[in-house]
């Protein structure tokens, strides 16, 4: 069992929009200075002319992969219900979809395809047969706050009991063992006007809710995306409505920053929720789930200095350690493929301020060899 290292190319998006990057020079990055790494992950409808990218795209796409030692490891997917505009895709419009997509990723040397951890099941289960023939793994993200031992990864387990078949599977986002909100993120609530003691405020709570001392009542958040809690927890602060699954959580939320900060405006309850978008899985469900992962996004949202240790690197708000022993112990085989997010966390800054996505990854790099490793 061997796992090894790559880069899904999401990470350097802005560099993308900002034109210092094409898909050539991401490639080009990822062979020639990570040493280790030579995965490649693409988004479709960000790397390629989807639906079709031509054959001469094709022919150039492989001669990339042999002139800087890389290989096809995985193709994330997005599936676009709303772009239609007399109806919302079917499920069979969306299995439509992802067989298409199962066909291209075949055609770029693709083993894996991802799809979004909000597609419902029925979406895979019609895809899964021609995956099967493909021989190619697809696999649901399993993003925060979901956690690994939610309905989610659930209901994936039991098509896989059922049928037997290899080719479904999970892909963990590392998210998922975020404890704190990161620095980065906290830092840039402030510059938008949060006081600091809402500031710390979300880093206790989130250690609470580590603990299992939640100071409220709280409920298990597996089905939800971050974005729609984020939106729902507004909605609640402005009209004090919420889906009654939520009341406990939002009501005591809502007290837990009265008592901890003064005055509080909409943007502190805003980084004190940010506590709640926390995953809470567990070392252990991924170590027992590791055969059925089909590769790990390496998510990190910020790569700081390791004091006293020049040329090492840490993420401060995921337990990295936790996570990649758990894949070790479990025997995984496959890919860990770095995913940077943090750039997000500087857009309100001048271009000049703007995070460096190429060092950022080459940091995450470093720190995931050291840890592999060990």
């Amino acid at each position: 069992m061997t796992i090894q290292r790559g880069v899904s190319l999401y990470s350097y998006q802005q560099a993308q929009f900002f034109k210092d990057l094409d898909l050539h020079a991401e490639i080009r990055e990822v062979g020639q200075n990570l040493d280790g790494a030579d995965g490649i992950e693409i988004v479709d409808e960000m790397s390629l002319r989807y639906p079709d990218p031509g054959e001469e795209f094709v022919r150039q796409w492989f001669e990339w992969m042999q002139a800087y030692g890389t290989r096809p490891v995985a193709m994330d997917v997005g599936m676009d219900v709303l772009q239609f505009r007399d109806h919302v895709m079917t499920i069979e419009e969306c299995a439509d979809r992802l067989r298409h997509d199962l066909h291209l990723a075949q055609r770029l040397g693709f083993g894996c395809v991802r799809v979004l951890s909000v597609v419902p099941i029925d979406v895979l289960t019609a895809a899964l047969p021609l995956a099967e023939e493909l021989d190619i793994r697809l696999g649901k993200e399993i993003h925060q706050p979901m956690p690994l031992e939610g309905k989610q990864v659930g209901e994936i387990l039991d098509v896989i009991e059922r049928t037997g078949t290899r080719h479904l599977g999970i892909v963990p986002d590392l998210g998922i063992f975020q404890f704190r909100p990161s620095e980065v993120q906290l830092a840039w609530f402030g510059r938008r006007g949060a006081q600091a003691s809402a500031r710390d405020a979300a880093v206790d709570l989130a250690d609470q809710l580590h603990r299992h001392e939640a100071p409220f009542g709280f409920v298990d958040l597996s089905y939800s995306t971050a974005g729609n809690l984020r939106s729902d927890f507004r909605r609640f602060l402005t009209t004090g409505e919420c889906d009654p699954a939520f009341t406990d959580t939002f009501h005591g939320l809502r007290k837990y920053t009265e008592e901890r900060v003064e005055n509080p405006q909409e943007i502190d309850y805003t980084v004190v929720a940010e506590a709640i978008m926390l995953s809470d899985t567990k070392a252990d469900t991924l170590r027992e789930l590791a055969p059925h992962v089909t590769h790990v996004h390496g998510k990190f949202n910020n790569m700081s200095p390791v004091p006293g240790q020049p040329g090492r690197f840490q993420e401060l708000s995921i337990d990295y350690e936790a996570a990649i022993g758990a894949l070790k112990a479990g025997g995984f085989d496959g890919y860990i493929n770095s995913e940077y997010e943090g750039q997000r966390y500087f857009q309100d800054s001048g271009r000049e301020d703007l995070a460096d996505e190429v060092d950022q990854v080459r940091r995450h790099q470093e720190m995931l060899g050291r840890l592999l490793a060990a």
